[in-house]
């Protein structure tokens, strides 16, 4: 038997599981937690237990003998900056996501508390993978504008990570020999420009990028300012407004991507206007990274939920052939798969676990 990594990816209404036996999936599904059953727990960290119970039974579903198993994964939540990597999950990361030393409150915190629970009596490692944190940003990438702000990187690097890799393959040379500009096309949207293996620079999709199907991305800084000071929201509702209720889900009242090409091209004009100005800032925004790689590229990437959207995926390469025609796309979040081959580097030795510290 070779090794048996479980994987897990809490996320806001799910927690996808899945059992890899070396590099192929053996089982995967989605639990789904009801909004309502969600809205009873007053915090994130209170849902662990819950969750818990919920992948026992699905294993026991799957018939897994837990003593099988080689390592444990779980996705990684926004943590201090870290480099990109396997991180072995120890008590120093647990004792900062229980003790809220953590940039929010996100169900991503729940992957390394996750996996250390049902590897620790097992006896076996407990991994993360390229969690939102990863930073490998240039000192010139940190500066705001305003001294009192910098920069962050927060960002899609799980799969960022995975299909420069998949990308990297295609072309036949290696993830850290290549420049490559890879933009995540998903609720919100992460585009960053990758030079040989490290993300140097990307947008954090809750201050800034693209609009996207819930998040406003770049908004006008005088006018945000009027708004915070007009007494119509507090700091909590505006926050939810700008990265849960903003993008396509403000203007067009859907975060449906598909649907919403349907009726565009059925003539319904201010859906076509809102996907055109959503294409020309992602066109804007892959054309700024470009410009970090001092345009010398091998690829423009294209990768996320939205890209299984051929209309979509059209359209913004219309927009930045002009930049290179080599335009490689891989729909989709294969995050259970990125977190599992993470781990599986380190088990066979292919890569060393990194230390959170």
């Amino acid at each position: 038997m070779g090794h048996r990594i479980l994987a897990l990816n809490p996320g806001g209404g799910s927690t996808k599981v899945a059992l890899y036996e070396d590099s192929k999936a053996a089982h995967e599904d989605k639990i789904r937690h009801p909004a309502e059953e969600i809205a009873g727990f007053s915090s994130t960290l209170e849902q662990l237990d819950y969750r818990r119970e919920a992948i026992d039974s699905l294993l026991d579903a799957w018939k897994v003998d837990k003593t099988t198993l080689s390592a444990v994964v779980g996705r990684g939540g926004p943590f201090k900056p870290l480099v990109s990597g396997t991180y072995r999950v120890n008590e120093r990361m647990l004792s900062d996501i229980r003790e809220g030393r953590v940039a929010a409150d996100h169900p991503s915190n729940l992957g390394a508390l996750l996996a250390a629970e049902i590897a620790s009596p097992l006896g076996i490692p407990a991994f993360i993978v390229d969690p939102v944190s990863v930073d490998e940003f240039i000192p010139e990438s940190r500066i705001s504008g305003m001294p009192e702000i910098e920069r962050r990187s927060l960002s899609h690097a799980l799969n960022m990570k995975m299909v420069g890799r998949k990308a990297a393959a295609q072309l036949g040379n290696p993830y850290k020999e290549l420049n490559l500009v890879i933009a995540h096309l998903g609720t919100g949207i992460s585009i960053g420009a990758h030079r040989k293996g490290r993300q140097i620079d990307v947008n954090n999709a809750n201050d800034g990028g693209p609009l996207s199907p819930q998040r406003t991305g770049y908004l006008p800084v005088t006018q945000l300012v009027k708004l915070c000071f007009s007494g119509s929201y507090d700091e909590e509702a505006l926050k939810k407004k700008i990265t849960k209720e903003g993008g396509l889900l403000a203007y067009l009242g859907s975060d449906d991507i598909s649907p919403l090409y349907r009726k565009a091209e059925a003539g319904d004009e201010k859906v076509a206007l809102v996907l055109r100005a959503m294409v020309q800032q992602i066109a804007k925004e892959i054309a700024a990274q470009s410009a970090v790689l001092d345009g010398q590229l091998d690829a423009i990437v294209l990768t996320g939920g939205m890209a299984h959207e051929p209309g979509l995926i059209k359209d913004i390469s219309k927009k930045i052939k002009f930049i290179t025609d080599n335009i490689l796309v891989f729909p989709g979040e294969d995050e259970l798969e990125a977190l599992a081959l993470g781990a599986l580097r380190v088990l066979t030795g292919e890569e060393e676990a990194m230390t959170y510290e």
